[in-house]
């Protein structure tokens, strides 16, 4: 079966019913010349739903991007598990890859293909038919605003464009599940607000979506749930209100520094201990 296929978003499924993602108890370690190992992912569980939109939020260094890569296939963890529709990402990274979107704010692209080229190969690469990859294309061209730039070249593109084309490149597949890693850094305010509306617009159509950031405004405006993670691990999840009731605090910024205190207070405990 084609990845075009087995990769389309249908919310007739079964699976849609359960969650798109679960992440359990899952562990990274990096060896290390000085310490022997590194621990940058410890022990982190958490589940998204279809249609729901999950912010990973922390700062540099917190293993957000260690996390995504791992469900993203292009890390094994070295413990613990995650399935990605329906699928062990260590086990089956090929189905995986062909059900997920992933874009980061430096997705590559290529200087000697245009727009139109770029997005086309990968469509190609999922093997997307030829009338329904060009159909695909000019839709996702026409949403993004960026048909005038389908013949310009990625060298020749503004920072901007070249979020917009590796937008249309991420979902040109119609992927059920998207993973988006701080894909407004960078990005000027009119661009960054072009990427938050279509994640919206990608929410809307039921996928199940992982946004990472340390940007508070868009975690509170998108996200039905955050995830605070901090030296690799999850501090507190839950809605903006279910964090505001339960630590007592309804300024997001106050309570993600109390938070990141806390887990430094305890660190220090238990080292003195």
């Amino acid at each position: 079966m084609a990845y075009w296929d087995v990769g389309r978003f249908d919310s007739s499924l079964p699976l849609m019913k359960s969650s798109m993602i679960t992440v359990h108890r899952l562990t990274k370690r990096f060896a290390d010349l000085r310490t022997g190992a590194f621990t940058a992912l410890d022990r982190v569980s958490f589940e998204v739903q279809p249609g729901e939109i999950l912010g990973l939020l922390g700062p540099n260094g917190a293993g957000k991007t260690t996390c995504l890569r791992i469900l993203s296939t292009v890390l094994k963890p070295t413990s613990g598990s995650a399935i990605v529709a329906g699928y062990d990402v260590a086990t089956h990274p090929e189905e995986v890859r062909a059900r997920i979107g992933f874009l980061s704010n430096n997705t590559g692209i290529y200087d000697r293909m245009t727009a139109g080229e770029m997005v086309e190969h990968f469509g190609r690469l999922y093997g997307i038919p030829e009338a329904a990859l060009q159909e695909r294309i000019s839709l996702l061209f026409e949403r993004l605003q960026i048909t005038k730039f389908r013949d310009v070249l990625g060298s020749k593109m503004s920072t901007g464009m070249r979020q917009k084309v590796s937008i249309a490149r991420t979902i040109i597949h119609d992927p059920p599940v998207l993973i988006f890693d701080e894909p407004t850094s960078g990005l000027d305010v009119l661009v960054a607000r072009k990427v938050i509306d279509e994640v919206k617009t990608l929410q809307d159509q039921g996928k199940c979506i992982i946004y990472s950031t340390h940007i508070m405004r868009e975690v509170e405006k998108l996200c039905h749930r955050i995830a605070i993670i901090y030296r690799g691990q999850i501090l507190a999840i839950g809605s903006v209100q279910e964090l505001a009731d339960q630590y007592s605090e309804p300024d997001m910024e106050e309570l993600f520094f109390k938070l990141i205190d806390r887990h430094e207070e305890g660190l220090a405990a238990n080292l003195v201990s």
